[in-house]
């Protein structure tokens, strides 16, 4: 089921999504401090190329400078790269068969506005916390 919806998900807005991610992580290349702040625009495009299977979690040895970090990306390209996942849901959301692809697709915002400090990993790596009262 994930190959099929990653598909479906991949002709209506994941390739379009990556470009963009794309597209952003190559203009930071162009100044060499914002390099860090390019490949997390790769690793984040590639996750919006074919997110289903996978997911995002906090990196447990992001310190403060991913905070910082963060606020400048928002700045840089953040919320852009979340406007382009608000327009490309409008469509999704338009069709019926669409519309789980729609709210995935907005679930992808908070990573791109701040992506330094995740990362991806498979879905099945990430165990659900119990909590006992």
């Amino acid at each position: 089921m994930k190959t099929l919806l990653n598909i479906i998900w991949l002709l209506f807005a994941g390739l379009w999504l990556a470009l963009a991610y794309a597209l952003a992580g190559v203009l930071l290349l162009l100044p060499i401090i914002t390099i860090p702040f390019a490949i997390a625009s790769f690793r984040i495009g590639g996750y919006a190329l074919w997110p289903f299977g996978r997911t995002v979690v906090d990196r447990p040895t992001a310190g403060a400078g991913s905070v910082v970090g963060n606020v400048i990306w928002v700045l840089l390209a953040g919320w852009w790269l979340a406007l382009g996942h608000v327009v490309t849901s409008i469509p999704l959301f338009v069709s019926i068969i669409g519309i789980p692809l729609g709210w995935a697709n907005l679930k992808l915002i908070p990573v791109s506005l701040l992506p330094l400090g995740k990362e991806v990993v498979p879905s099945d790596a990430v165990r659900p916390v119990y909590h006992h009262g």
